[in-house]
């Protein structure tokens, strides 16, 4: 199984569940623990092959990875610890992973926060992929992640969030990275089905303004989707919840109370930076 982490507020409270993006681990949430916590049941996952999942991928994961078989695992932990629905948030590639689970078991999805979400590939993003697919097995791993990095994060105000993703992808071992760099050929198809078939459950997605390789096409979707929502913070690149912390802990916190299955109104909490 998974590692995770909980945090019990209150067996009343609704629980938020934290997905990271690939190359990344539950340690990027750093900054949302203390607000989030004092609002909800939290709980952090690991993905396979990120973290301290990473130990037993190769004991017990030998099937071809695919977003529905990792989700499973997500789902898997869920079950473990008797969680029947709670509001989800995602980070990148998280967010793939979040639509999964809700079209696999869209009952588990009460609502759902989508950071620097990915719902399409642009030309260089393709070429990327592409390029990236010709040399995998030719360049070290790191070189491609880190090209990627620098692409998605070119300014030096992402440089924190830059430098953390690129940390954590050291962890990996790299049979592991090529496992996940596989999911690629899933994405296009994917993301294609998900902009057409709009999600049952209310969605906020938070992104950056300089977030230029996946805005564009979140702000379109969510132009034509009546379950959604958008709020963009300035100055801000693709992980918003790494470089403006107090403002996507608000906005996400205020969401998530709204669509609170709880009967009280509760008042939403605050941790300084």
């Amino acid at each position: 199984m998974l590692y995770h982490k909980t945090y019990l507020l209150d067996e009343d409270r609704d629980w938020v569940v934290f997905i990271h993006g690939a190359g990344g681990s539950s340690t990027i949430w750093y900054r949302q623990i203390k607000p989030f916590t004092e609002n909800f049941n939290v709980l952090f996952i690991d993905l396979r092959g990120h973290g301290n999942s990473s130990h037993i991928i190769y004991d017990y994961y030998k099937e071809k990875y695919t977003f529905k078989t990792v989700s499973q695992d997500v789902i898997e932990v869920l079950d473990h610890l008797k969680i029947d629905r709670a509001h989800f948030t995602g980070v990148s590639l998280g967010t793939i992973i979040i639509r999964t689970i809700e079209e696999e078991q869209p009952e588990r999805v009460i609502s759902s926060v989508m950071c620097g979400a990915i719902m399409r590939l642009n030309i260089r993003s393709r070429f990327l992929v592409w390029a990236g697919h010709k040399l995998k097995r030719i360049i070290p791993f790191m070189w491609l992640y880190s090209l990627f990095a620098w692409v998605i994060l070119p300014r030096a105000n992402h440089e924190e969030s830059r430098g953390m993703f690129i940390n954590e992808a050291k962890k990996m071992a790299r049979k592991e990275f090529l496992r996940w760099y596989r999911l690629t050929y899933e994405v296009n198809p994917l993301l294609r089905y998900f902009r057409e078939s709009e999600s049952s459950n209310p969605t906020l997605y938070i992104m950056g303004s300089e977030d230029h390789m996946f805005l564009p096409p979140v702000k379109k979707m969510v132009a034509e989707h009546n379950n959604s929502s958008l709020f963009v913070i300035d100055d801000c690149g693709h992980v918003c919840n790494i470089e403006q912390p107090d403002e996507f802990n608000r906005e996400a916190i205020r969401f998530l109370l709204k669509q609170s299955t709880r009967d009280s109104e509760a008042s939403v909490s605050f941790a300084v930076r």
